[in-house]
């Protein structure tokens, strides 16, 4: 197989892990019992290995140890840790399982991206498509659901969204051993030892620090969506649990065509123009929640636009990073964002959304309505922050590839 392919389905299996649970992981906490506060705690797991990945994993990868190897060893001890999240049924044995598995697979999403771009001959080109390996595996790893939860919220049932993961992340693990090798820059007078502390410098660059500071908001944002939209769906719109993963599935189908278009959008539009459509993604899907949740083909159909706040925003911030940070701390940069994207952004969204939900109910239900003008209101006020602050030196990735 061609490099490229065999990226491509190192991204299918990367994301597929992640896209067997997460739809369900909240619904699923619900049916074990667990606390509005215990719940945001496992919700805060991905923020704590965002942290400490920034300090550990990322500067293993970059420093120390060959990607494809860091990446196997990883996934082969995450799915050990799915397995006992799935027989965990008491808050803290689930809680410590699901923090394992948080810490060993955070790390490994800016470690395959670091792999795609330092084999890819043209990432600005060619990352879109290779990442659009990720929306077919959460796109396939949904469907079996259909037949494996059977309409009934269980947890016998539902434990199956972490043992499928597991599966996953077991085969992905054999196969990272196959990918290029892609060994830790460690040559060289200008490279600083600690990675992440060359990485966390390029913060004080203006443009990039704007950057940061939007990418934090639209995490936020986006981390909700996952926070909120399952029970959404179920609850309010009236669709089957059975059905909810599918649906919200469809996003990801869009998401494959917006990959394929991303390269040549970005030479068209550029960095600032992109990434805006990116997020009045976001503003106009919440929106559209806000005021037509009555309507289900309305409310389906809106889920295509995940496929254009994904690629437009967070592929494109990670093509940016790419363009804009040396190489040699390539894995950290990726985890600098990554700790906002997956981190930082994700705890805020796990606390911020369910007290949300909490004041917005009354009688045991929600008023969704205004809940969801809550995203709604961030998305817009990032968007407003990027066009007016965000000023890189060249508008496109041709040439910003060449700081």
């Amino acid at each position: 197989m061609g490099v490229r392919t065999r990226l491509f389905i190192m991204m299918v299996l990367q994301l597929a892990v992640w896209g067997a649970w997460a739809p369900k992981l909240f619904p699923y906490m619900g049916l074990l019992g667990f606390q509005p506060w215990q719940q945001s705690l496992v919700g805060s797991s991905w923020g704590i290995a965002a942290v400490v990945g920034i300090f550990f994993s990322n500067q293993f990868a970059d420093r120390n140890f060959a990607a494809e190897k860091f990446l196997a060893v990883s996934h082969l001890l995450g799915g050990v840790a799915l397995v006992g999240a799935a027989f965990a049924t008491s808050f803290w044995p689930f809680f410590a399982a699901y923090l394992v598995y948080s810490l060993v697979y955070v790390p490994t999403l800016s470690v395959t991206n670091s792999i795609a771009f330092a084999n890819l001959k043209d990432p600005a080109r060619d990352f879109g498509a290779v990442r659009m390996g990720g929306t077919v595996g959460w796109i396939l790893v949904s469907w079996p659901f259909i037949f494996l939860l059977g309409g009934e919220a269980s947890v016998e049932h539902m434990r199956w969204i972490f043992l499928v993961g597991a599966i996953v992340s077991f085969a992905l693990a054999g196969y990272s051993l196959t990918l290029p090798h892609t060994p830790p820059k460690t040559e060289g007078a200008a490279v600083d030892k600690l990675a992440w502390r060359e990485a966390v410098k390029f913060l004080g660059v203006p443009f990039i620090g704007v950057l940061f500071a939007v990418t934090f908001i639209d995490s936020v944002v986006h981390n909700g969506y996952f926070v909120m939209a399952d029970a959404f769906l179920t609850n309010r719109v009236g669709i089957a649990g059975n059905l909810s993963m599918v649906v919200l599935s469809l996003g990801q189908i869009a998401e494959i065509v917006t990959m394929l278009v991303l390269g040549p959008v970005l030479i068209r539009l550029g960095w600032k123009v992109t990434m805006m459509i990116g997020i009045l993604g976001h503003a106009a899907r919440f929106a559209t929640f806000a005021f037509f949740a009555d309507s289900v083909p309305t409310i389906i159909a809106v889920q295509l636009l995940h496929g254009v706040c994904y690629a437009f925003f967070f592929a494109t911030v990670y093509i940016f990073v790419d363009a804009v940070f040396p190489k040699d701390v390539r894995s950290s940069a990726q985890g600098l964002f990554n700790l906002l994207i997956l981190g930082i952004g994700n705890v805020v969204a796990s606390f911020l959304f369910p007290t949300l939900i909490a004041r917005n109910s009354a009688g045991g239900v929600v008023d969704y309505q205004s809940l969801f003008m809550v995203p709604t209101a961030m998305a817009l006020a990032a968007v407003v922050l990027l066009a007016v602050f965000f000023k890189p030196p060249e508008r496109g990735p041709t040439a910003v590839a060449a700081l």
